[in-house]
């Protein structure tokens, strides 16, 4: 049984790894409360450092966390980074929430061909979701 509730999310990621001086702009699969899954082309060993940030939402916050595991799926990597300290869970909490009203703003233009900016559809999820957002 996991024990963060895991939301999946379809915003784009840069992550470093500090000891490689490896840099990539990823997708990012799922994130939670306690880390965060990417896909990536390139393998990673458990224990890596990773400093990862989320330049579709604020582009000068990093998230330092550590790869717990790394499994080949459909011919690319799908990689596990838990993050280390209560403070940098609390920060990709609220990245979390911005992955999903980010991801409703693309859901109402999809589906309703209407197009909201980050404010208004902040406004509409908050109203319609955050009340019953897991903590």
């Amino acid at each position: 049984m996991r024990q963060f509730i895991r939301h999946p999310s379809d915003v784009p990621i840069k992550y470093t790894v500090p000891e490689s001086s490896s840099k990539s702009r990823q997708q990012l699969k799922n994130i939670s409360k306690g880390g965060i899954c990417f896909v990536s082309s390139d393998t990673m060993p458990p224990g890596s450092t990773i400093k990862i940030s989320f330049p579709h939402i604020n582009d000068t916050y990093e998230a330092d966390g550590r790869v717990v595991w790394c499994r080949k799926v459909n011919g690319h990597c799908e990689i596990g980074v838990a993050f280390k300290d209560e403070s940098t869970k609390f920060c990709v909490r609220m990245v979390e929430q911005i992955c999903h009203i980010e991801h409703y703003r693309k859901e109402v233009l999809r589906k309703n061909g209407r197009m909201l900016s980050g404010e208004q559809a902040a406004a509409e999820w908050i109203n319609k979701h955050a009340g019953n957002f897991p903590l």
